[in-house]
């Protein structure tokens, strides 16, 4: 069980956290409407949403958490769509990706790195990782592989 209040290891977000997402993609639709500096940003970010939002609930769920994570852990990184997916990038260029399951007719979703991710050790690392679920051990490993991927 999660220690984090409201939400268990395999509920996504809370009711609460849904309600502060939704508000977070009207603001995003008003900043795309105004044709402000960050108009693209916040069009590029609404459509990872609205991409999060039509995903299978299981994908959904861990979707919803990986861009919590990736969003708090690196504001850096900008969302967009990627092959149709969800991707975090730096000046354009994506850093790491999430591939759901559902939509490529995989028995697992996928979250994974590109070159221009921080990993490198040694002769040999991981680029991409299986996700099903979510506890707060793989949360926290996603984390840091975050953390040091932007580094």
């Amino acid at each position: 069980m999660s220690d984090k209040p409201g939400r268990s290891n395999t509920d996504g977000f809370s009711a609460q956290e849904r309600a502060a997402m939704k508000q977070r993609a009207a603001e995003l639709r008003e900043e795309a409407n105004r044709g402000g500096r960050g108009k693209k940003a916040a069009v590029e970010e609404l459509d990872v949403l609205s991409k999060i939002a039509e995903m299978d609930p299981a994908d959904r769920v861990v979707a919803e958490r990986i861009h919590a994570i990736v969003t708090t852990t690196a504001p850096e990184l900008s969302p967009k769509l990627w092959y149709g997916q969800p991707a975090y990038a730096r000046k354009g260029k994506v850093v790491c990706f999430f591939r759901s399951g559902q939509v490529d007719k995989e028995r697992y979703s996928t979250f994974g790195f590109t070159t221009e991710a921080n990993l490198d050790d040694g002769g040999l690392w991981p680029t991409s990782y299986a996700v099903t679920a979510l506890s707060d051990n793989t949360e926290q490993e996603l984390t840091a592989l975050v953390k040091r991927a932007v580094s």
